[in-house]
């Protein structure tokens, strides 16, 4: 596969610097020596010996300890962070209490086996039936092995397996990282990373973005390089340089320090440098990430992520718990832009109360609005809440459903919206939307572009997929087209058309988005500042020229090259 391709460049003599070559995820460059996850947990032999009946109980409240040690640990990571990260390991947390796998585990003990057996026996059960289902299903056995991992080393005393803590910050390298492990990193002591697998749109490159850490995945020849070895990483170009000069390192580092102090000058509001408006603004889902995003210059709210309020429960939250979520983000911009995405269950976030636990292909299941067939009072208790919460506020936020597949779906989602006196969008990750873009404008007051999905279902290749990384690219010429004729569609009539996917978080394609006619970008708070100060630097008329390039390149790379090339001379 071409994204998994390394080029070696030797130095002028033996032994000088190689540069291996991926896929650029977040901008910057950094330089450290390499770390690597930490060695993987021992599992105990099987089938082990066997536990007398008498001694069944005991061992069973040993795993649900253990178990719950483990939850519990995810569930505390997961409360201090925000954004996707606490997402990730709130979900981690959820599996770790699974009743499906605990009680698998639970029946395996009282046939006899030890916790330990017992653990690694019910997690391979598990495993075997999600890489069957394929798809996103595949991907929670990842999830799976891990939480076993995590539930046998607390068994047995072992170091919880992970990524490491250095001393020094140095340059985190592996195969890949668990959506936990990735969550859990400590952006003062991993300053940047590098992965042989992944893509644009994985749990890695996403909560990279969040953390700021300079990243690159799909690097090839990442096996060979020895922990300890001092690297280069720069996320602009997507490249992993082993052994480089020092002193050129360190210019570059220093650069791209210079570069960052920069950004942090950056205060808005979002124009290209003739005037243009672009709004640039945050993907949150808490009142905490909201206010952070205020204090980096964000405009306003492009993506409130609905999830939080539901995540880590059993039951529907209350009214009155959404609202006050809800509120906590609509005060942190009273005079702003807020877009509120309803609930967004299913596929890689199911919940137990919203989503059907054994779909074949969930990810083209029930899912997003979808889950309003089964429920439908569950979006109108979370549209009252949203309604709720801007009365106590004052505000006046836009509301947008996510999975939206026809107009008629659309049509129904917007009157209930109306109804309650706010403004009604949808996202556009469906190609039929972007398809009929036109005939969906007739009943909605904007539009707003989930990249991610859009790419999934555009290319038919599982986003989480480390295997279909390249298919996934933000850069896909398929995607960008349809991207394009979106846009085209909100200019014929006068509606806007944003994108909250991680594509506006990547400075260079922001330009060619907001050539194509794109008129918000919302990104992680940590993009906010690279993507402004970058529109700033060029003219509408560049960025057309560049969004025209990139249309008509053959591949992603070859956008890239395009579109840069482009915007040279801007």
């Amino acid at each position: 596969m071409s994204s998994l391709s390394s080029t070696a460049t030797a130095g002028p003599e033996l032994g000088g610097p190689t540069v291996l070559t991926g896929t650029p995820v977040v901008p910057g460059v950094a330089v450290g020596p390499v770390v690597r996850p930490v060695g993987s947990v021992e599992l105990p032999a099987t089938p082990g010996p066997e536990v007398a009946e008498a001694d069944r109980a005991a061992e069973r409240e040993r795993f649900t300890a253990a178990a719950g040690a483990v939850a519990e640990r995810l569930a505390e990571r997961a409360a201090a962070a925000t954004g996707v990260s606490a997402e990730v390991l709130n979900t981690t947390a959820q599996l770790a209490r699974d009743r499906g796998l605990l009680s698998t585990v639970e029946q395996r003990i009282l046939t006899g086996a030890t916790a330990e057996v017992a653990t690694v026996g019910a997690a391979e059960q598990f495993v075997e039936l999600f890489s069957g289902l394929g798809g996103v299903m595949a991907e929670r056995a990842t999830d799976v092995r891990d939480i076993r991992d995590r539930i046998v080393a607390e068994l047995t005393g072992q170091g919880e397996p992970g990524v490491p803590s250095p001393e020094t910050p140095s340059v985190l390298l592996a195969d890949d990282l668990a959506p936990a492990d990735t969550a859990g990193l400590d952006p003062t002591r991993i300053i940047a990373l590098a992965t042989r697998f992944g893509g644009a749109t994985s749990h890695t490159a996403i909560i990279a973005r969040q953390l700021g850490l300079p990243c690159v995945v799909a690097v090839g020849g990442l096996d060979d390089v020895p922990e300890g070895a001092l690297v280069l990483v720069d996320g602009d170009h997507g490249t992993v340089t082993v052994d480089p000069d020092p002193a050129e390192a360190q210019q570059q580092v220093a650069a791209a320090q210079t570069a960052a102090l920069a950004l942090a000058e950056y205060r808005g509001p979002g124009a290209t440098r003739d005037g243009h408006p672009v709004q640039v603004l945050a993907n949150v889902q808490d009142g905490a990430g909201a206010r952070g995003a205020a204090a980096a210059a964000a405009e306003g709210v492009g993506l409130l992520r609905t999830e939080l309020a539901f995540f880590g429960r059993t039951e529907e939250p209350s009214v009155s718990d959404q609202v006050e979520i809800y509120a906590g983000v609509l005060a942190a911009f009273p005079d702003g832009k807020v877009v509120v995405r309803t609930l967004d269950a299913g596929s890689d976030k199911p919940l137990p109360f919203a989503t059907p636990p054994d779909e074949a292909n969930p990810a083209l299941g029930v899912r997003g609005l979808r889950t309003a067939r089964r429920d439908p009072g569950m979006l109108v208790r979370q549209l009252d809440a949203i309604a709720q919460a801007a009365r106590e506020t004052g505000t006046s936020p836009w509301v947008m459903a996510p999975m939206v597949a026809t107009v008629t779906e659309a049509a129904e989602f917007a009157a209930q919206v109306r109804e309650r006196g706010l403004t009604p969008g949808v996202m556009v990750e469906v190609p039929s939307v972007a398809v009929l873009a036109d005939r969906f404008l007739e009943h909605l007051d904007f539009l707003s572009i989930g990249t991610n999905d859009l790419s999934q279902y555009t290319l038919a290749a599982d986003r989480l997929s480390a295997d279909l990384a390249d298919l996934t690219d933000p850069w896909q010429p398929a995607l960008l087209a349809l991207v394009a004729a979106t846009a085209a569609a909100g200019q014929r009539v006068g509606k806007p058309v944003g994108v909250c996917g991680e594509a506006a978080a990547d400075p260079l394609l922001a330009c060619v988005l907001v050539g194509m006619g794109i008129s918000s970008l919302s990104c992680a708070t940590p993009s906010i500042a690279g993507v402004g100060a970058r529109l700033a630097t060029v003219d509408l008329a560049a960025c057309q020229r560049a969004a025209e390039a990139a249309l008509t390149a053959a591949d992603p790379q070859s956008a890239r090259t395009a579109a840069r090339e482009a915007l040279a001379g801007s």
